[in-house]
């Protein structure tokens, strides 16, 4: 079965940029998101479980952001 999908003409030319010349858009599309979603996942893990994760991933990301601008700051 196949679909047609409206795409902006910056993402088309984007896949079409990174399409193997052996490939249809189908393949190339199928190649470049990957294997599985992350979606895949909201059933794995509990509500515990994803608030623990969540908290590492902000608090990595205060963490890097104060570092950067620890080196922002020793160039001005």
């Amino acid at each position: 079965m196949s679909h047609q999908v409206r795409l902006g003409d910056h993402v088309y030319e984007r896949i079409k940029a990174t399409k193997r010349d052996d490939e249809s858009f189908s393949d190339a599309v199928e190649r470049l998101i990957g294997g599985r979603s992350l979606r895949d996942l909201r059933d794995v893990f509990d509500g515990d479980q994803v608030d623990g994760m969540r908290e590492a991933v902000e608090s990595a990301d205060r963490a890097d952001r104060d570092e950067v601008r620890e080196v922002a700051d020793r160039f001005e």
